[in-house]
């Protein structure tokens, strides 16, 4: 058990703190969740208990918190997971609540009944909402019966896959094959034909399996063109329950979020109001008591279908907070204590705008490849009234394979979108991370796809903008001179340190210092010169002067300048000629020389990297769990080669060509990592 405090600032928020609370709640999860629910309990004076596995001993919340047990080994399954573990910690501790944050038993009834019988209560909806909810075939049959628009299908249990194409001919192509007991994507695959039909019931119903122990898969019409909208809600157990506005979820990658904001740019007041109501109606049609989201498809007319309910904290409710003022965790803690809720609907009010991107642990170009490791360097963006970072790890934390790789939430907020926006490519400029690859590329080029800004949204909009996966040439490549001019200057400042550093004189009045450089940049030589001004350089490039004030020291991550009164930053990477600046998720490299340097630099010989074009690679760490094939065999292109599994996630890997398998380098049942070769080919 260990005892610690740390001070960690949240957003202020309107409830004041009463009495009759809980002294003590223990915090069944890890990461930023965890983090996130420590920072309200602390605001309310409740004391917090942390639980930990062997991978997470010096995590971020583990020291955040009062006290800390430990639970178990570092898979999920052997700690997280094991409610009796969970149980013994309250008990050591003397907590008198659970929160389970999101994932794990969040959303296991089992879990609140043991709760329940132990005496303990649990911060979230009772066992009903739970149940019910949790079974997509249960809970569109009672949204139904609660007058909730619902998406034609089958909801039985599809028995085999000519079953499942039988059912999808019925309802017509394309059709959306769905774990029962699915969520977070899990189970689901799109189909379009017969051949599609079978073999995504296969893959739908195996990662049902094995995520879930449930293989129940249901059928319903897949909606083209369709936005995922979701509705907060707030329940208490005195009969009030009351709805704080939507959140556009429809920026996804394989069925999992990677952009929120609230409002949506889409819904109007009347649809807003059409589907509050409906989700207000199945709340109270499962007794729910706690905060809850329900989630419906809204096609491009505005009609909306309910698709499920979550009976837990949504990963993105920090939007949701920050244009209502409503802290969502501490409303869950007050309902489970018995308090009322005194939030009327009339009283909600949506102001400004809150934009969300998942930080994660993961490489764009290599088709968002998971990355594990330590994050040897980890500046997060400073938190302000219009910027907030949810996190679980700090500058020496680890990025284990045993947990979803997200590293934090960013999340801004502004008067209107364009604002937030703004912020967001700011924030995102400022978030320093070294040691693991990230997406903030990625998530930049979102923000500033010219689609995203007019808001023309929808869950296919990720799959139809990057059809061919993710490319450097994607990332918007705003002002290259703004790159090297600051890279002039940073060069400029190298050479002043030099000549100090060798006794010389006069350096401020341009002495002993060379004027003229070349830029080198993929593969283009660019003439700049420099000259020394109050606060700064001007820099002059292709005939055009820079004026460049910028305080930046020797160390820093980060180049914050003004560039002719415009403020920009860098994030930069160094070795005192060579630079790589990133901007807007944008890399450029820069090499700054003399003009014989820049001469000479010509004749350099690029290094081929060796050709791997007739092996099959693993395209991320993983399990084999499936060899489609053995030495000698021919294949068409699209035909399977393996399947790998991934965060629970199976990846089917296909040939691009026709092709005949000279060996088999691993066997089904290995751990694989990133470019092991699998197959080779003749």
């Amino acid at each position: 058990m260990i005892t610690r405090g740390a001070s960690t600032a949240i957003f202020p928020f309107k409830q004041a703190v009463k009495n009759n609370m809980f002294d003590k709640i223990l915090i069944a999860n890890r990461g930023e969740i965890a983090c996130r629910v420590i920072k309200t309990a602390r605001k309310m004076g409740i004391e917090t208990v942390a639980v930990y596995s062997d991978a997470d001993k010096e995590a971020l919340h583990v020291r955040m918190a009062d006290e800390a047990v430990h639970i178990g080994a570092a898979p999920s399954a052997e700690s997280y997971l094991v409610a009796e573990r969970i149980i013994d910690a309250c008990k050591q501790t003397g907590a008198q609540a659970v929160h389970p944050g999101y994932g794990f038993l969040s959303e296991n009834a089992a879990f609140t009944d043991a709760l329940d019988k132990a005496g303990i209560a649990f911060i979230g909806p009772g066992k009903h909402a739970i149940t019910t909810m949790g079974d997509k075939i249960t809970s569109k049959k009672l949204a139904e019966d609660a007058g909730v628009s619902t998406i034609p299908g089958f909801t039985g249990t599809i028995k085999g896959p000519d079953h499942a194409v039988e059912i999808a001919g019925e309802i017509g192509y394309p059709v959306m094959l769905k774990a029962s007991a699915g969520g977070g994507g899990k189970g689901m695959r799109v189909v379009w034909n017969d051949e599609e039909c079978r073999d995504g019931f296969e893959r739908a119903s195996n990662e049902a399996r094995s995520s879930f122990g449930d293989d129940r898969v249901f059928a319903e019409k897949f909606i083209e063109d369709p936005r995922h909208i979701e509705i907060q809600v707030l329940a208490d157990s005195h009969g009030n329950t009351v709805y704080l506005g939507e959140r556009e979820c429809s920026i996804q990658r394989r069925h999992q979020k990677v952009i929120e904001e609230a409002p949506s740019p889409f819904l109007d007041e009347k649809t807003r109001k059409a589907m509050g109501e409906q989700a207000v109606a199945l709340a109270r049609a499962v007794d729910y008591k706690s905060a809850g989201t329900v989630e419906f498809i809204v096609d491009s007319k505005r009609n909306f279908y309910f698709l499920e309910m979550n009976t837990r904290l949504q990963v993105e409710h920090p939007v949701t907070e920050l244009i209502t003022g409503q802290d969502l965790v501490e409303w869950m803690i007050r309902i489970a204590a018995g308090e009322k809720l005194t939030l009327k609907q009339k009283e909600v009010k949506l102001n400004g705008w809150a934009v969300e991107t998942r930080v994660y642990a993961e490489d764009p170009f290599r088709n968002f490849m998971p990355s594990i490791g330590r994050l040897v360097r980890y500046d997060a963006p400073e938190e302000t009234d219009s910027v907030r970072v949810d996190t679980g790890i700090e500058e020496g934390g680890e990025v284990s394979m045993y947990y979803d790789p997200m590293i934090a939430k960013l999340i801004t907020y502004g008067k209107d979108r364009a604002e937030a926006l703004d912020r967001m490519g700011e924030a995102l400029d400022s978030y320093y991370i070294r040691g693991v690859s990230h997406n903030i590329s990625f998530l930049n080029a979102l923000i500033a796809h010219p689609r995203f800004i007019e808001g023309k949204l929808t869950t296919n909009f990720i799959a139809e903008e990057y059809a061919d996966g993710f490319h450097a040439a994607d990332v918007p490549q705003d002002e290259p001179a703004l790159a090297i001019v600051i890279a002039a200057a940073i060069y400029r400042r190298h050479m002043e340190r030099a000549a100090l550093s060798t006794g010389q004189l006069n350096v401020s009045a341009d002495r002993n210092i060379a004027q003229d450089w070349v830029a080198v940049v993929n593969g283009g030589n660019h003439p700049i010169s420099t000259s020394t001004i109050t606060g700064g350089y001007d820099v002059v490039l292709d005939k055009a002067t820079y004026h460049v004030l910028t305080d930046w020291s020797f160390g820093e991550p980060l180049v914050r300048a003004t560039v002719n009164d415009r403020a920009v930053i860098f994030q930069l990477d160094s070795d005192g000629a060579g630079f790589r600046l990133f901007r807007r998720g944008a890399q450029i490299d820069i090499l700054i020389c003399s003009p014989r340097g820049a001469q000479l630099n010509q004749h350099m010989l690029e290094k081929i990297p060796p050709d791997l074009s007739k092996f099959l690679l693993s395209p991320m760490p993983g399990l084999l769990v499936k060899l489609s094939v053995a030495a000698g065999d021919e294949l068409k292109a699209g035909e399977e080669l393996a399947v790998v599994e991934a965060m629970k996630m199976e990846n089917s890997l296909r040939a691009t060509d026709d092709v005949k398998v000279a060996r088999v380098l691993a066997e089904q049942g290995d751990s694989l990592v990133v470019d092991q070769p699998i197959l080779e080919f003749e």
